[in-house]
C-alpha cells in the first residue's frame, strides 16, 4: 500500500503556480461543496458514451468492470461548461499558459469495481532531456499541458486513488517500468469530494485498482496554451459544437472551447 501524498493548500496563485513547476502539481480543497458534487455525479452519470467520439462504455457483464469515459463533456449539457473555467482551477491554467490558453478536453470517467492497476506512465513527455540539466537552476522547461482532477468520491485505497510520484517531471523520461525516482515511491491521492488536483503531463502517476464494491467518479478537465491542438474527436471536421451550448456560453468559455482571436498561423 502506497503511502499518501503530502497535499499542501497554497493560498497565493503565485505559490500554486511555483508548485506546479517545484513538484509538479497544485492542490486546491473544497473547490466544490457536497451539493455541487452531488450535481456533477448526476450529470455524468446520465451522459450516454459515443463510439465516434472514443468513448468507452465497457460493462461488468462483457468486459469485468464498469469503465465509461466520456470525452467532450463540455459539449454534453451546459451544466459542465461552468468546470471550463471554475475559478482557482482556470486561474492556474490561464497563469502557467497565458490569458489566450485553451481547454484542450474534458473528460468524464466513472470506473467501478474490478477496474484494474495502471501501469506508471506521463500523459505526454513533450521534451527528453538529462535529468542533470532539468536540475539546473538556470533550467525552466515549460508547462505545455496541465490536467485537473476533480475527485467527486472521498478516496480510500479500496476505491482506486491516483498515485504520483512527486517530482518525476523532473526526470526528463517516461518510467518505462520504473517504479521509483531518485528514491521518491509513488504516494496516493487520498483527497475529499470537491477537492482538485491539477498536475503536468510529464508527472509519473497512475490510476490504481478499484477492489471496492463502488464506481468512482472523477472529471478531467485538460489545458494547454493555446499552439497546442485542442482533442475533441470526432475528426475531420465530424466534431460540431453544440448549438445551445454556445448560448449558454460566457465569453471566457467561448474563448477556452476555441474562439480565439487572430494570431500566428491564422
Amino acid at each position: 500500500m502506497a503511502q499518501a501524498l503530502d497535499l499542501v493548500a497554497y493560498e497565493t496563485l503565485e505559490e500554486q503556480v511555483e508548485a506546479m513547476y517545484r513538484d509538479g502539481f497544485a492542490y486546491l480543497p473544497d473547490v466544490l461543496n457536497a451539493d455541487e458534487v452531488a450535481a456533477l455525479r448526476a450529470q455524468m452519470d446520465a451522459l450516454t458514451p459515443r463510439p465516434e467520439s472514443y468513448d468507452k462504455n465497457m460493462t461488468a457483464e462483457e468486459d469485468g468492470f464498469i469503465n465509461r469515459h466520456v470525452n467532450n463533456a463540455f459539449n454534453r449539457h451546459p451544466h459542465f461548461l461552468g468546470f471550463l473555467d471554475r475559478e482557482a482551477v482556470v486561474d492556474i491554467a490561464e497563469a502557467i499558459h497565458g490569458d489566450d490558453c485553451h481547454c484542450l478536453g474534458m473528460t468524464a470517467w466513472m470506473t467501478g469495481p474490478g477496474r484494474p492497476d495502471q501501469a506508471l506512465h506521463t500523459d505526454w513527455l513533450p521534451l527528453e532531456l538529462p535529468p542533470d540539466i532539468l536540475a539546473d537552476p538556470r533550467v525552466r522547461t515549460p508547462i505545455f499541458i496541465t490536467t485537473a482532477h476533480y475527485y467527486l468520491d472521498d478516496l480510500y485505497e479500496e476505491l482506486g486513488p491516483t498515485n504520483f510520484i512527486p517530482g518525476s517531471h523532473l526526470s526528463g523520461c517516461k518510467p518505462d517500468g520504473a517504479t521509483s525516482w531518485q528514491g521518491q515511491e509513488e504516494r496516493s491521492i487520498m483527497c475529499k469530494a470537491g477537492d482538485v488536483v491539477i498536475f503536468r503531463s510529464e508527472v509519473w502517476h497512475r490510476g490504481t485498482a478499484n477492489t471496492s464494491d463502488r464506481t468512482r467518479f472523477l472529471l478531467q478537465v485538460h489545458y494547454s496554451m493555446r499552439m497546442i491542438t485542442q482533442k475533441y474527436p470526432p475528426y475531420m471536421g465530424r466534431f460540431k459544437f453544440d448549438p445551445a451550448i454556445l448560448e449558454a456560453a460566457n465569453e471566457r468559455q467561448l474563448r477556452l472551447m476555441g474562439d480565439h482571436k487572430k494570431s500566428n498561423y491564422d
